[in-house]
């Protein structure tokens, strides 16, 4: 999966599931890195102190990681490891500042839409003076939502690179997956859209497209995250239905005037 990617992409953001174990975020660099792929492995504090935030900080750097995504995460799924309390050391923020100290690259997140909507902007600016370099957003409802909050963020003192993220379902297993995801806004006309299509597949190939190159009309906005489960047909196919809209979008880009060059797949 990561060689699909790997090939059409800039990098790799690693999640973190709430509702099952992953790999050790070592162990994923580690093992993107050696499929060719540039792994931004996301570092969650749900269950982990600070002691253990910074030792899992210096294994990824040794590991070859091109950067950290500081979360501080959800809770844990209901029914998923009850014998283990859950930690919340610190924050998002504070693993930012920890992980600039680290000589890191920083990534960090931020939910436009997510309650209350009004303090987001200003959330991102303090995620920026700890030491983030990088702002990954949840999906949005509309580009014109994403739109507003860059601008407002802008308007507070933000300055690093904002990534914007582009939702990819082809079909009913995907996009419900994705809708309930916590802290994402869907436009649930648009699922419809896509599922009621003779052909989900190539529709919702062509919707992430579509919506991709509106963001990175965006000023501010240097680059989209193809983030979803994307198929429900398995991994595999879920890596080439991101591929191919990876492609195309850097097709388009080469045939729009002042995009090539400035914005990223």
């Amino acid at each position: 999966m990561t060689t699909i990617l790997g090939e059409c992409s800039d990098a790799v953001l690693v999640g973190e599931h709430q509702n099952r174990p992953d790999f050790p975020p070592t162990v994923m660099a580690q093992i993107i890195r050696g499929a060719g792929g540039c792994p931004w492995v996301t570092l969650t504090c749900r269950d982990r102190n600070r002691v253990v935030l910074e030792q899992e900080l210096m294994g990824l750097g040794l590991a070859g990681a091109d950067g950290v995504f500081c979360v501080t995460g959800d809770g844990r799924a209901q029914g998923v490891r009850q014998d283990v309390t859950q930690v919340f050391d610190l924050d998002g923020t504070r693993l930012a500042a920890l992980a600039a100290q680290a000589d890191l690259a920083v990534g960090v997140p931020e939910a436009p839409e997510a309650v209350p909507m009004g303090i987001r902007p200003a959330r991102l600016l303090e995620k920026q003076k700890a030491g983030a370099q990088m702002a990954v957003l949840n999906h949005v409802s509309t580009v014109g939502a994403a739109a507003m909050f860059v601008d407002r963020a802008q308007r507070l003192g933000v300055t690093m690179p904002i990534i914007a993220g582009v939702a990819v379902y082809t079909d009913e297993r995907s996009a419900r997956v994705l809708a309930a995801f916590p802290g994402l806004h869907l436009d649930d006309g648009q699922i419809e859209r896509v599922l009621a299509s003779p052909d989900p597949v190539e529709e919702g190939i062509e919707t992430a497209v579509r919506e991709a190159v509106q963001l990175l009309e965006i000023p501010g906005i240097v680059g989209v995250n193809l983030s979803g489960l994307a198929s429900g047909a398995g991994e595999v196919a879920a890596a080439r239905v991101k591929a191919e809209i990876a492609l195309r979008l850097r097709e388009r880009l080469t045939h729009t005037t002042g995009l090539v060059g400035r914005q990223r797949g």
